[in-house]
Formats: structure tokens, sequence, C-alpha cells
């Protein structure tokens, strides 16, 4: 009996030692290496952040009056910048972007263009 007993007693520990591997394990995030911020008071903005994973990032938003459909004229924020990063195979990716009132727009390598 005693050697039921024992083996039993492996099976749980094995059992524990098994669960306790399949856990995934959080990892921590990326430090941040710089970071910076500029509200304007008419309501621009400039950013960017560098983190030590090789995340870049570079933003500036510009206050712009335009007309909407009604000629009614309205105030937007006009976004333009950029960001990179490394993707899982190893390759630097970088992307443009800006958006305005007629929506946003993406460029880099890795975006599909249309046909």
């Amino acid at each position: 009996m005693d050697n039921v007993l024992s083996f039993v007693q492996i099976v749980a520990i094995a059992l524990c030692v098994a669960v306790a591997m399949a856990v995934p394990v959080e990892k921590e995030p990326p430090k941040i290496l710089r970071s910076d911020f500029d509200q304007q008071p008419e309501g621009g903005y400039v950013f960017s952040f560098e983190t030590e994973d090789g995340i870049n990032r570079n933003e500036n938003g510009e206050v712009k009056s335009v007309v909407d459909e009604e000629n009614k004229p309205h105030e937007v924020v006009v976004v333009r910048g950029s960001y990179s990063y490394t993707n899982p195979e190893g390759k630097q990716e970088s992307i443009s972007y800006y958006a305005d009132e007629t929506g946003y727009h993406a460029e880099g390598e890795s975006i599909p263009k249309a046909p």
C-alpha cells in the first residue's frame, strides 16, 4: 500500500508541475526611454516616445478650420505622425500616417496597397 500511496503522490506532484509550467509567464512591459508631450494653447500638440525594445512614435496635431457638407465651418485636429517597431520576424517596420477630415491614411511597406 505504501507503494501505491507514493505513486499517487508522485503523479499529483507531476501534475502540479505540469500545470505550473503551462501557465504563461507575464512578460514585463518594455521600459520607456524617452517621452515628450507639448500641449499648445490653441489645441494643437506634439508628442513622441521611445521604448527599450525599439518602438518609436512621433505625432503632432494641428487645429484646422474646415466646412462640412452643409457649408458650416468647424474645427478639426489634423494629425500627422509615424511609428516604427520590430515585427515578430525581426524586421523593422515603419508606418507614416495622417488623419484629417477625409479620414485616416497610413503608408508603409506592410500596409496593403489599393489595387
